[in-house]
């Protein structure tokens, strides 16, 4: 199931996973754990990967065997909208250190997590791991596809020239425990997860969704993207960066009915078509992934259970004095 060599073993290895905290992050050291390795972390109060010196400091003193590199600013539309240099310069730098700073400390093997905003906003459906570069990017988040790009090709880059086993991961549009549901920064199944919840809590007779429902979106839950791109370290060693979905995708309008049938919210859906619809379509062809013998365990019903009974128990607000 290799290309380009054999399988890299994580039993007794020592494994970076730089972003634990985050969602894909936090998804990658639960998966891990069933591993038989050694995983460490370290904390952005421990280390900021901004800091060129700091994180080559780090690397050296740590010595890790393999690094998931999950570690990232992201958000919504609004986000990228908001801040685009913060996005661009962050992103930018924090790869370039952690990609240099792991050859520099002969990191065996190192897995770079893209996104799938990395391709043309009109690429064919569904897109292939050949699209990339073949168009114009979507404008609602160029900065931070841009910043992924250059990922991919500083792994790309170092594998050829230096012999470094450094490979990517693309994967969709991701969602379930430890996402964002801050509604000023949040994707869109945390923010339609939040908002259906609160309309329920609150009795609202109405659910608001930006746009005008009809762009189609392909998710996956974090806990089959964690066990994906194990996968990935352990049997895939090549130039290619690897698209990760489920080969599936839904409207927005489709997706928020689904939201509403989760949390138990039977109000009207109004969609707010003022607002961006960014990419019309982004579905992942995920073929390659599938015939290297992995695919998606979850349905978008069970991965939405899950995230909504993880919010529940984590983040929902008190509303009217009682718990949400």
């Amino acid at each position: 199931m290799s290309r380009n060599g054999g399988s890299f073993e994580l039993r007794d290895k020592r494994v970076w996973v730089a972003g634990h905290r985050g969602m894909v992050g936090s998804a990658l050291v639960r998966r891990l754990q069933c591993e038989g390795c050694e995983v460490v972390t370290a904390g952005r109060d421990q280390l900021d990967l901004r800091d060129q010196a700091a994180t080559r400091g780090w690397l050296d003193e740590t010595r890790p065997d393999a690094i998931f590199f999950a570690a990232a600013r992201v958000g919504g539309i609004l986000a990228n909208d908001s801040y685009p240099a913060d996005f661009l310069h962050d992103n930018l730098v924090m790869e370039t250190n952690v990609i240099h700073g792991a050859y520099l400390a002969g990191v065996s093997k190192l897995l770079f997590l893209g996104s799938s905003c990395i391709y043309p906003r009109l690429a064919p459906q569904p897109m292939n791991e050949g699209a990339l570069m073949t168009g114009p990017l979507e404008t609602t988040n160029q900065w931070y596809a841009v910043a992924k790009i250059a990922g991919v090709y500083l792994c790309q880059a170092y594998r050829r020239q230096h012999g470094c086993d450094f490979i990517s991961a693309m994967p969709t549009n991701i969602y379930g425990p430890h996402d964002n549901f801050d509604l000023r920064s949040s994707h869109v199944v945390a923010a339609l997860l939040r908002k259906a919840h609160e309309a329920k809590e609150r009795r609202k007779p109405s659910l608001d969704v930006w746009g005008s429902g009809k762009p189609r979106r392909e998710f996956l839950h974090v806990d089959d993207c964690a066990d994906a791109l194990v996968f990935l370290m352990k049997h895939y060693s090549d130039d290619e960066p690897v698209n990760v979905g489920i080969g599936e995708d839904v409207t927005i309008r489709e997706l928020a009915e689904t939201i509403c049938g989760v949390v138990g919210f039977s109000g009207r859906i109004e969609f707010d078509t003022s607002m961006p619809d960014g990419t019309p379509r982004k579905l992942l062809d995920v073929s390659l992934l599938h015939a290297l013998g992995w695919s998606h365990r979850r349905s978008l019903y069970e991965g939405l259970r899950d995230a909504y009974d993880w919010y529940q128990r984590n983040c929902a607000e008190r509303v009217d004095g009682q718990p949400a």
